[in-house]
């Protein structure tokens, strides 16, 4: 009797531990993203902006923390307070007065700077029509599997935003471009988040499906600065980026919080204006969406039953002219003990092995024409 009884018990243990593991992992892909991108514009000029640039700066360094690398990041700054002839401490953009987060770094790649950062640039980069000639790094090259986090901050109005004081773009042309990224199979989830005046005005047109959106402020509201610095002379941020990113600091890849916590970032009491969010397009419950979703890279693993041979040796294919020629063995480095300078060392190899074949090749032409007659000429 104890053998059975053992035996259901360890039947329902394994069972209910595999349905267990199970929701964690259908939790897991609940997202059906496979890669993260960012794309992170400062619309600014001039010093007086410096906490537009520092604003950017900070959502930059989050992300980078939280594992999107600078490759799928797209990083857009009107203009380079690090290296402003005002700025009493070049290289350097801080964000808090206390002058202890130096939010320019080491390492910042500035994909597009000063008068590339326009409103041309800016929905080429989102709808990927950019001339042939366009580096990676200046590309967003996502795919119908990628969560994307479109971060804007800078002056703006009702129903615009505008770029170095001298264009701007409208809400419309916003929304119409996100349509096209929807239509070309270039996102799966998209989060919006906008700092400017009267922010909430720049995603009341959206339409496209699985977008998410937050802003600063509402519609006749204005975004605050927060953090004077008297020795600089300028203010250091906006309020609702400064909380944003006090949050952000707690939180780390393999962080449980949700969107719905992101939504309580700098309520009105901390923001003076009324930050807002729209959720009606996004198809999953923001409960269920975690921060990580969008603001890091977590690498998901798809587990396979399946058996693949690597040792399985390849077979050459053979030549039809020629069957005796095999044709297709491929040439590997490490076949000829090249060691780091691979490319050198296959040129050399090639170089040598068609020097080789070309030898051969003239030695056999030649043996030949040895055993052909010649006109006139009789052999015995």
């Amino acid at each position: 009797m104890k053998l059975p009884v053992l035996f259901f018990i360890l039947a329902t243990y394994l069972f209910s531990g595999s349905a267990h593991i199970g929701k964690h992992v259908g939790n897991f892909f609940s997202s059906q993203h496979t890669n993260n991108w960012a794309v992170l514009v400062c619309t600014s000029r001039f010093w007086f902006n410096y906490r537009h640039v520092a604003n950017t700066l900070s959502v930059y360094r989050s992300v980078k923390r939280l594992g999107i690398p600078d490759s799928h990041i797209v990083l857009m700054l009107a203009d380079d307070m690090a290296c402003n002839h005002r700025n009493p401490k070049p290289a350097t953009v801080f964000s808090h007065k206390n002058m202890e987060l130096n939010v320019y770094g080491d390492d910042v790649e500035v994909d597009y700077r000063g008068y590339e950062v326009t409103v041309e640039n800016f929905l080429r980069v989102l709808t990927g029509r950019l001339p042939p000639s366009t580096p990676r790094s200046k590309r967003l090259l996502s795919d119908d599997r990628s969560n994307i986090l479109i971060y804007l901050t800078g002056h703006g109005g009702n129903g615009f935003l505008k770029f170095q004081d001298s264009e701007e773009i409208s809400n419309v042309e916003l929304a119409d471009a996100f349509e096209q990224m929807w239509q070309k199979r270039r996102y799966n989830e998209l989060l919006f988040i906008i700092d400017t005046c009267q922010g909430a005005s720049m995603y009341e047109r959206f339409y496209s499906p699985n977008l998410m959106a937050l802003a600063s402020s509402q519609v006749g509201e204005d975004s605050l600065s927060h953090q004077p610095d008297l020795a600089i002379g300028v203010h250091l941020m906006d309020r609702y980026t400064f909380y944003l990113l006090e949050f952000l600091e707690d939180i780390h890849p393999a962080s449980k919080t949700n969107m719905n916590d992101l939504f309580k970032v700098c309520p009105k009491s901390q923001c003076v204006s009324t930050p807002g969010h729209r959720t009606d397009l996004f198809l999953r419950d923001p409960g269920s969406v975690l921060i990580t979703d969008f603001f890091g890279s977590v690498r998901k693993v798809e587990l396979t039953t399946d058996a693949i041979n690597l040792t399985e040796p390849i077979t050459p294919v053979e030549d039809v002219k020629n069957p005796s020629r095999r044709t297709g063995t491929p040439l590997t480095a490490s076949s000829w003990d090249c060691g780091p300078s691979s490319s050198w060392c296959f040129s050399e190899h090639m170089a040598s092995s068609t020097s080789s074949t070309s030898s051969e090749s003239s030695a056999a032409a030649s043996e030949e024409r040895q055993h052909e007659p010649l006109d006139g000429v009789t052999f015995y």
